[in-house]
């Protein structure tokens, strides 16, 4: 084999440094929009060790959207459920409520770092991108056309490679972030410890447990695998590094037993550790994730607690927003200022999580003495005041599950006029109450949302002087076939007049969806709505693409506006 620096090598249209579930998911979404991705990571190959086990139900939607979450499902187990105990008695048990935030995955997903990353890696293989393992990235220049990136391989050889676009998804210590000159800023740090461990006791695996000693708090959180737990302990009782394996002598699983007896009031016994770690986290992030042609995302743009299992779901919502942007941009379908709407959106997003995962922060580990006292006494109220549990269950949902986070203030969001029902411009579409509606419709939008191009859903009907709904839907769709999807929505598969319509008898999906006869919904590539309107003309949709920048616009010509009604000054 060529030394690494002969290595020939076709010219990517964007590098990512870091095959993390970051950087695969990035890689996974720029490969399936066509665009040529090199992945690299520093790494000597996959971790064998998991950080990040909770995956949230926005995150499976996301899943979802790739094409990949029954492979995740059936490598986790589904929790629905929050104990709490302290000093042996169990103070309260919240069940997941999701009925104000309607998902087609109503639950948190247990699932190690190490098999999510298996089930990418496996993903971007089959659309061809190859993970290059020890591979570092050590250099970067920017110019106008593009980086030229410095890599150094295992063997000591380097390359010199140009790409169009480069994004580090590569941690916490991140070169790319370095390199760039992005200062983390935040304060404070706690040192924890994890482990993953066999554990023997008479409580059953369907719920995390919170136990409180009567000075600190501890987490269990069930695997698939019966017997085995992940366990976090937030005042690790001396530092005993990283380990793989078993064997272990200096007593770690012993006081892990001990303090889960204490606050759980039973027979704890903690098994042989196949791994542990302490490690001390900071709260901090950057103030952009952009810096011309390179961009950060997942712990290269923040770090924090991992109190409330928010890190890498934060890191692929972020691979995912970006990556859409990035294939129009670099298709020619999009003005290159779209780009900036990364870090305009994601920035508030991180800030928003290094204050609730602050917050979570205080809440697991609770180490105030009075914690066996007054938590009784608390949550006794909780228990008998179920308005109180359930909007109590609301509030910690809404802030872990990522099913409320939305982009209402972002320039993509258009809000034209009053969203009366369904969900508004900034919100996910899946945010609508699809329980009602005809399976075989609810089918067909899921799998629209698959669709890598923005969609155009149309409401059949409402058309007014030269039918202009489905004229301007059909001339849309003409025109922007590569990157955008138009459908409508009718009680016939001959739905009049629109494109590729797919049924929907009785309107139960466009009633959802809050879409009247010659209504319509722009819905980005990551789900979320972008722009609505309760009939469809040209100038409405040029208005809701004008912060897209098309490179195409829509034809004057074609599909002229509704003529105003003479009685009223109205339109149609």
């Amino acid at each position: 084999m060529a030394p690494f620096a002969q290595q020939p090598a076709a010219r990517p249209q964007v590098l990512i440094a870091g095959a993390g579930p970051v950087g695969l998911t990035a890689a996974h979404e720029l490969a399936r929009r066509g665009l040529r991705v090199r992945l690299v990571d520093a790494a000597p190959g996959p971790a064998r060790t998991s950080r990040a086990v909770a995956t949230h139900p926005r995150t499976l939607e996301t899943y979802d959207q790739m094409g990949v979450v029954d492979a995740m499902l059936a490598r986790g187990r589904r929790n629905q459920a929050f104990t709490m105990y302290a000093e042996g008695r169990r103070l309260v048990r919240l069940q997941a409520d999701y009925a104000s935030m309607p998902t087609a995955y109503p639950f948190t997903l247990v699932i190690g770092q190490t098999e999510t990353e298996a089930v990418l890696r496996a993903a971007v293989s089959r659309l061809g991108v190859d993970i290059e393992w020890g591979v570092r990235l050590t250099g970067l220049a920017q110019h106008e056309d593009g980086v030229r990136v410095t890599l150094e391989g295992a063997d000591g050889g380097e390359q010199s490679v140009e790409t169009a676009w480069l994004i580090g998804c590569d941690g916490g210590h991140s070169t790319v972030r370095r390199l760039l000159g992005l200062e983390l800023l935040g304060a404070g740090s706690e040192t924890w410890m994890l482990a993953d461990a066999p554990v023997t006791m008479d409580l059953p695996p369907d719920t995390i447990y919170w136990a409180h000693t009567g000075g600190q708090a501890l987490m269990m959180v069930p695997y698939a695998r019966e017997g085995h737990w992940r366990l976090l302990d937030t005042v690790p009782d001396r530092a005993v590094g990283q380990t793989h394996g078993t064997g272990r002598t200096d007593g770690t699983e012993e006081r892990l037993g001990a303090k889960l007896s204490k606050g759980l009031g039973r027979p704890v016994r903690v098994g042989a550790s196949e791994w542990t770690s302490v490690f001390t986290f900071q709260q901090r992030m950057v103030e952009r994730m952009r810096e011309g042609r390179v961009f950060v995302a997942g712990d290269a743009a923040h770090v924090h607690s991992p109190a409330s299992g928010q890190g890498m779901n934060t890191g692929i919502q972020e691979a995912y927003n970006l990556a859409w942007k990035l294939a129009l941009v670099e298709q020619g379908h999009a003005a290159p200022e779209l780009l900036d709407s990364y870090s305009q959106e994601r920035v508030p997003i991180g800030a928003a999580l290094l204050d609730s995962t602050r917050t979570a922060t205080v809440l697991v580990q609770l180490r105030n003495l009075f914690a066996g006292t007054v938590l009784p006494l608390v949550f006794s109220v909780v228990r008998r005041v179920t308005p109180l549990r359930r909007a109590l269950t609301r509030k910690v949902l809404g802030g872990m599950s990522g099913l409320r986070i939305g982009y209402g203030t972002s320039p993509l969001s258009i809000h034209d006029a009053p969203t009366a029902a369904g969900p508004a411009p900034g919100e996910r579409a899946r945010a609508a109450a699809l329980d009602g509606t005809d399976p075989a419709s609810r089918a067909a939008f899921a799998a629209e949302l698959r669709d890598v191009r923005c969609t155009l859903l149309l409401a059949a009907g409402g058309g007014g002087p030269g039918d202009v709904p489905a004229g301007v839907a059909t001339a849309a769709a003409a025109r922007y076939a590569e990157w955008l999807s138009v459908r409508t929505l009718g009680d016939r598969p001959d739905a009049a007049g629109g494109p590729a319509p797919f049924t929907d008898p009785g309107g139960a999906l466009r009633g959802a969806l809050g879409l009247r006869p010659g209504g319509w919904m722009l819905v980005r590539p990551d789900g979320y709505v972008a722009a609505r309107g309760p009939v469809l003309t040209r100038a409405a949709l040029r208005r809701a693409l004008t912060p897209w920048g098309p490179a195409v616009p829509l034809a004057d010509a074609v599909c002229e506006e509704p003529v105003p009604a003479r009685s009223s000054g109205a339109r149609a």
